[in-house]
């Protein structure tokens, strides 16, 4: 574990944390970054080496103790340090989303008042400059990559690099103050600030604390035992709180090395190579996965196929149980071994995940049978509940406790209760400080007492401890009829299946559920290459008739599941129609971290779902969308409704009994 040189108390600060660590690991990798093919790799001593020019060369440039720094970028061990560095002179980081558009960037930055941003590339400064004149605070602009940047005004634009020289060349001048700065940073001080996304209206600035960070960070690592050897993948966005935790909070904390991958697209490759002890994914990740196995085993031999299923069939049975410590009989082990060698281990080895240890999903509720395959495969996966106002982590599932339907117990050092309408409630030293700018909704989040206000509904389970989310309490209601509709539950089960990617599902006060569903273009293409179904556009795959009657038996199957269970049995979906466009964020469908802003596409969509609850067969829409090059234009179509077949519920049976 990662036990101090340094007295516990004497780190109350990230800079704190990496000045422990190059003193106790200072030779052991901190970061590791793939560039035009090749790992390159960073030692905790040369990080600290690194952090310390870039600080100098903030001072150089006029930082100022509270100054918010705009970090725009993929993830890359030098945005990492440009944050750190910031903290160094006590100023504040503020990562942003790299796929926002420049009206979304403008927003941020306007209602933080940066006065300095440091962006990757010549495409994120092209954004910042686009919205400028708007942005009186901003002083400098730097950038991490030089291509394309060299035609450019650089009276306040400057290379990183360059900074980091200048910070090394006048060290004498800032040394002091650098150390002056560093010292005076405390557990009550800003750490960074991060916006959420959005959801149901503008994104609010998260202000976390050095105390939040650190000892959520803390408390999580103990939890887990993570440690120095461990290694983890950076991929998901840097502005999200998650990404913050993982890559900075608990890799300074355990002193782990955090691999930063070439690109979004070679990820998958990268983390195969990698090979990480300790990784996290949201669901759509594992959704995503999950789909690529499924289409290679489509592909695949008849007799490969055949094992795949024969093996995995057993895995779900018995898998889980064996992972766990549970006594499982000596024959099933026996299978379950030889389906290792040449089923399971294999499967592993392709998605990278031979030496996880530890794996975590949370940010949205995983479909249990997604989280079961994966749970077979003998992978570690386990659930977390957090929010970017926890700092992340409010509950997490203790090893040998893990099921698809809880979300583990509280965290060390969490408190949780249960209001009387259904509303989760907890407070933890992870608790954010404030909402920037914006009292009335942090007193309205936040009460005096530290408890925060979640917005899910759920219970905590007699004899286990453990909290089982339902919803969200807003969108957890109540069927015409009485029975509860819970949509994301529903939605869940439908997005296991490959070729689902995305539904949003409606019925709270109505006769009946409907559903809006998205195509998997990769996995229905890949479906519709091997039955001979040609197409031209994802509009004409998704109103294929063929591909209709394979959701529709998805959506069959869902409904026979929901009719087992008493409590959801009301939900099973009655008509249906297929989306002739993927939800966007760029279109404001979904937030940046793939929520469905369900409100917007209710709005949105309003004729799709007035004609599925009217009884038509089809509805002609036309629909705005924004292309890559921001422009905007309208599609239009024609879509198919669909009826689906439902289940008998429970109650009928029993009342026929």
């Amino acid at each position: 574990m990662a036990d101090a040189t340094a007295p516990e108390e004497a780190l109350t600060s990230i800079p704190a944390l990496l000045a422990r660590n190059a003193r106790r690991w200072g030779a052991r990798p901190a970061y590791r970054e793939k560039e035009f093919g090749i790992w390159q790799s960073w030692t905790w001593s040369q990080v600290e080496e690194e952090v310390r020019a870039l600080a100098l060369g903030f001072l150089a440039l006029g930082m100022a103790r509270g100054d918010h720094v705009a970090i725009i970028g993929r993830n890359r061990p030098a945005l990492y340090w440009s944050m750190v560095a910031a903290q160094s002179v006590g100023a504040v980081p503020v990562p942003l989303y790299q796929d926002s558009v420049a009206e979304e960037m403008a927003y941020v930055l306007d209602h933080c008042g940066a006065r300095f941003v440091v962006a990757e590339d010549q495409e994120q400064v092209d954004k910042v400059l686009e919205v400028q004149e708007r942005l009186p605070a901003i002083a400098h602009v730097l950038y991490l990559d030089p291509r394309g940047m060299r035609r450019y005004d650089h009276r306040r634009l400057h290379a990183l690099k360059d900074i980091a020289a200048e910070g090394r060349a006048a060290h004498e001048r800032f040394e002091a103050e650098l150390a002056a700065r560093r010292a005076a940073l405390g557990h009550g001080d800003t750490c960074v600030m991060l916006y959420t996304s959005g959801t149901t209206g503008r994104p609010k600035g998260v202000v976390l604390s050095n105390r939040n960070i650190i000892e959520t960070s803390r408390n999580s690592c103990a939890f887990d035992r993570l440690r120095e050897t461990d290694e983890v993948l950076a991929y998901l966005p840097m502005a999200w709180v998650g990404d913050f935790i993982f890559s900075i909070g608990q890799a300074y904390w355990a002193g782990f090395c955090t691999n930063c991958p070439e690109s979004a697209e070679t990820m998958l490759t990268d983390l195969r190579e990698i090979g990480p002890t300790y990784f996290f994914a949201p669901p759509r990740i594992f959704e995503s996965l999950l789909t690529s196995v499924m289409i290679r085993m489509e592909d695949a031999g008849p007799l490969k196929r055949g094992l795949f299923r024969h093996f995995m069939a057993h895995a779900r049975r018995v898998g889980p149980a064996i992972l766990d410590g549970r006594p499982v009989p000596l024959p099933d082990r026996l299978h379950h071994a030889l389906g290792d060698v040449l089923i399971y281990g294999p499967v592993r080895n392709a998605l990278g995940f031979s030496r996880v240890r530890v794996g975590y999903t949370a940010g949205e509720a995983i479909g249990p049978e997604i989280f079961g395959f994966y749970r077979s495969l003998g992978i570690n996966l386990k659930q977390l509940y957090g929010q970017t106002e926890a700092s992340v982590f409010i509950t997490q599932q203790p090893d040998h406790e893990v099921r698809p339907d809880t979300v583990g117990v509280p965290s060390p050092g969490v408190e949780i209760r249960i209001a009387e309408s259904g509303e989760v409630f907890y407070r933890s030293p992870g608790v954010f400080v404030e909402y920037y700018r914006n009292p009335d909704a942090t007193a309205a989040t936040k009460d005096a007492e530290g408890w925060v206000a979640t917005g899910d509904a759920g219970f905590i389970e007699e004899g286990t401890g453990h909290l089982r989310i339902i919803d969200r309490a807003k969108d957890v209601g109540r069927m015409a009829d009485g029975s509860l509709f819970a949509p994301k539950y529903v939605e869940n089960k439908l997005k296991f299946f490959p070729s689902i990617l995305e539904a949003v599902v409606f019925g709270a006060g109505r006769e009946m559920a409907c559903a809006l569903v998205n195509i998997d273009l990769t996995a229905v293409g890949n479906w519709a290459e091997r039955n001979d179904i040609a197409y031209a556009s994802y509009q004409e795959l998704a109103g294929h008739p063929r591909v209709l009657d394979m959701i529709q038996g998805h959506v069959e199957e869902v409904n026979r599941s929901l009719a087992a269970d008493p409590m959801l049995s009301g939900c099973q979906i009655r008509r249906f129609l297929v989306l002739h466009k993927e939800l966007d964020a760029d279109d404001g469908e979904l937030t940046r971290t793939r929520k469905v802003r369900r409100r917007i596409i209710e709005e949105k969509y309003a004729d799709l779902i007035a004609a599925l609850y009217g009884g038509r067969d089809s509805v002609y829409t036309e629909t705005e969308v924004t292309y890559e090059d921001g422009r905007k234009g309208r599609i239009a179509a024609t879509l198919a409704i669909r009826e689906a077949k439902v289940a008998e519920r429970p109650r009928q049976r029993m009342a026929a009994e």
